[in-house]
């Protein structure tokens, strides 16, 4: 394991589990009764407590989805962690971006573990009845990440291809010059 991306990458990934774990309690405790919206910035931006028992956007599988998403949360860190142990010193966004999708899914895995509602979401924005789906901290940090790191392994996949690409153009140079 790369112990110089570890200055930024625990960090990150403590301060996202316990922010969300921590707004988690205040809207759990607060927003009560749940489903109804409280609003923060007029009716575009309101705390809402409502538990998904399921995944994103509402995705549910039935009397197991708990179980399952568990299952599939752990398996999901598993592999981040290969990623994370498989970053070169010193790669700050990819080891930002690992961080961020691990410490969201720790943060909706212990909802899961603990409460068999579900994970806790509160953030809720739109306009009238044209809402987003209910969120929290945990899926912001999950999807941040996510998308920091689709950007970070698609420019590594580039810069490999031209790598490969270019012995193979000087090549046909050296052939045709002949």
């Amino acid at each position: 394991m790369q112990r110089s991306n570890a200055g930024l990458f625990w960090p990150v990934l403590a301060v996202v589990a316990v922010v969300d774990f921590a707004t988690k309690s205040l809207a759990a405790a607060r927003l009560l009764p749940q489903g109804m919206p409280h609003g923060v910035y007029g009716d575009v931006v309101r705390f809402t407590l409502v538990h998904n028992p399921g995944a994103a956007f509402g995705l549910n599988l039935g009397t197991y989805s708990r179980w399952i998403f568990m299952v599939l949360t752990i398996v999901a860190l598993v592999i981040l962690g290969r990623l994370y142990s498989a970053t070169r010193a010193g790669d700050v966004v990819r080891s930002l971006a690992l961080a961020l999708v691990c410490g969201g899914a720790i943060g909706n895995l212990i909802d899961r573990v603990r409460s068999p509602f579900g994970v806790v979401d509160f953030i809720d924005i739109g306009v009238g009845d044209s809402r987003w789906p209910t969120f929290n901290i945990a899926d912001m940090a999950v999807s941040l990440g996510a998308f920091l790191l689709a950007w970070v392994l698609w420019g590594e996949d580039a810069a490999a291809e031209s790598s490969v690409a270019a012995p193979a153009a000087i090549g046909a140079e050296r052939r045709e010059l002949t």
